[in-house]
């Protein structure tokens, strides 16, 4: 098993992760602002702040944001690409994109802290960094070339994930990509995640929620979408061309070469 498998198994899908989502005042809707605020008030008390910035989506802030990097260009991103970075927290992504002069970027959380710290950090003053409140895109129509969620849709109900998929099929240009992680079932080395989640406690509000999708799920989700399947890659599956060694903060190395990702990638086209 390699440094990455080892790694997406013991920090199982936690980018981004609100706690168990809270009902709101509204029935049939989750709080999941006020979840999310609560899990970055509380890391903001146990750790420095860059290391609760970092832990508030998932820990790993160098590595993971320069793997989604190469997702992204192995993927489709050009240098002048227009991006919409759902799920962008504390600018993990958007951190590992700085140094594209003329890539265009919207990043958008529900927790106006992170991004604040996002914005601050890339120092991008033709980026936009904006909070949002629920499942819609603050952007117009036919406007973006991606739009990436990446550990968003893993802790999304179904019809949640697939509203969002709805608003960014519709912010997209003809042509434009939608691109997921998620968690399946039928990979291994994800199935650890479902198995703590069978001993968490129902009733504990204490621990992420984590949600399972299909790849037949996502490609029926394409179909009624009216969009393409371009790839999608298993969390196994070994594609992501790493051209320089990457370190963990524990010390370990990445080496340079082709790895997998941990969740599962999915490619979607607006035709």
């Amino acid at each position: 098993m390699n440094v990455l498998k080892k790694l997406f198994q013991s920090t199982p899908a936690v980018a981004n992760a609100p706690v168990r989502p809270k009902v709101a005042d509204t029935p049939g809707r989750f709080d999941y602002a006020s979840n999310y605020q609560n899990l970055t008030d509380k890391l903001k008390v146990q750790y420095d702040y860059d290391k609760a910035m970092s832990l508030a989506v998932g820990g790993e802030y160098y590595l993971i944001g320069a793997l989604e990097r190469e997702v992204l260009v192995q993927c489709g991103m050009k240098d002048d690409s227009y991006l919409i970075d759902v799920g962008a927290g504390s600018g993990r992504l958007a951190y590992a994109l700085k140094d594209m002069p003329n890539l265009r970027y919207l990043g958008i959380d529900v927790v106006p802290e992170l991004l604040q710290y996002a914005d601050k950090r890339c120092a991008r003053s033709d980026w936009k960094f904006e909070p949002i409140t629920g499942l819609a895109i603050p952007e117009g129509d036919g406007q973006a070339d991606i739009v990436c969620f990446f550990s968003v849709l893993t802790h999304l109900l179904h019809e949640e994930s697939y509203r969002y998929l709805q608003d960014a099929k519709r912010v997209l240009k003809p042509g434009g990509r939608i691109i997921f992680s998620f968690l399946e079932f039928s990979v291994d080395l994800q199935w650890n995640i479902f198995e703590n989640m069978i001993q968490q406690s129902i009733d504990n509000t204490e621990h992420p929620l984590n949600m399972f999708l299909s790849t037949d799920g996502v490609q029926t989700f394409a179909k009624h979408l009216g969009m393409k399947v371009v790839l999608i890659h298993k969390g196994d599956h070994l594609f992501i061309d790493i051209p320089n060694p990457l370190s963990l903060e524990d010390g370990r190395v990445i080496n340079k070469g082709t790895h997998a990702f941990g969740q599962s990638i999915c490619v979607l086209e607006k035709e």
